[in-house]
C-alpha cells in the first residue's frame, strides 16, 4: 500500500501551482525545489549551519536493454523523469503521447535523457520493457525504460521525486501513480513539475529544457 501519499501530493500541488503562477515564458532561471535539508558542520573549530538542496537519492535499476542504470548514468546530462507502467488504462497513454515530443525534440541532443520507472516490476520484466521501447521506436541510449524492486521503486517515487507511486487494489490496473513529468538537472536537483497529461504543460517543459542546457554549458 501507498505510504505518505498526502504529503507528496501536497508538494506535487504546491509545485505545479508556483510553476504555472510564477514561472513563465521567457524566464532565465529556474527554481531548486524539495524541502532544503538543515545541517550542522564545523568550519574553522566551529560549528555551521548550513542548506542543502534536495536532490535525488541514490539509485540502481535494470532498463529495458538489461543495462543497469544509476546516477551516474546521467553524469553531465539533464533528464526528465515519469512513473508508468505498460499496461496502464488511464493517464499513461496521455503521458507516453507527450514524452515522445521531448524524445523527439531532444534525440540528437545528448545532454538530454528520459527516466522512466515501472510500478509493476513484477509484470513489466526487462524484456517486458524491450518490446515496449521498440514498439514506440526509441533508443534505450536515450530513453531509460526502468524495473526493480517495487519498494525501492515506490520510495524512491515518494521520497526523492516527491510523487505518488504503489499499488492500490481500488485503482484501474491496480496501481496509482502521479502523471507528472519531473526535470533534473546534472546535480541530481529538481528544477520543474509538470502534467504529463497536458500539451501546454509539456510546451513549459520544453522550454524550461532549453534554460537548464544553457545553465549546463554555462559551466561547463
Amino acid at each position: 500500500m501507498i505510504k505518505n501519499i498526502l504529503p507528496a501530493l501536497i508538494f506535487v500541488i504546491t509545485t505545479m501551482l508556483t510553476t504555472y503562477c510564477s514561472q513563465p515564458y521567457g524566464k532565465n532561471e529556474l527554481p531548486i525545489m524539495g524541502r532544503k535539508k538543515i545541517v550542522e558542520k564545523e568550519v574553522e573549530g566551529k560549528i555551521v549551519i548550513d542548506t542543502l538542496d534536495h536532490m535525488i537519492a541514490d539509485f540502481a535499476f535494470y532498463d529495458q536493454d538489461s543495462t543497469l542504470i544509476t546516477n551516474e548514468t546521467f553524469k553531465n546530462q539533464i533528464y526528465v523523469s515519469d512513473f508508468f507502467f505498460t499496461s496502464c488504462p488511464t493517464i499513461c497513454p496521455k503521458m507516453k503521447k507527450q514524452m515522445l515530443r521531448i524524445y523527439e525534440k531532444y534525440e540528437e541532443t545528448p545532454e538530454v535523457a528520459i527516466l522512466s520507472h515501472s510500478i509493476d516490476p513484477t509484470h513489466d520484466n526487462v524484456k517486458v520493457l524491450n518490446e515496449y521501447a521498440e514498439a514506440l521506436g526509441v533508443k534505450s541510449s536515450k530513453w531509460h525504460f526502468v524495473t526493480g524492486d517495487e519498494d525501492v521503486i515506490y520510495h524512491i517515487g515518494e521520497k526523492s521525486y516527491m510523487v505518488t507511486a504503489g499499488e492500490d487494489n481500488q485503482a484501474p490496473g491496480g496501481y496509482i501513480h502521479s502523471g507528472a513529468f519531473l526535470l533534473v538537472d546534472d546535480q541530481k536537483r529538481i528544477r520543474g513539475v509538470y502534467d504529463g497529461t497536458m500539451e501546454e504543460q509539456v510546451d513549459i517543459l520544453l522550454s524550461d529544457i532549453d534554460i537548464l542546457l544553457k545553465e549546463l554549458e554555462r559551466r561547463k
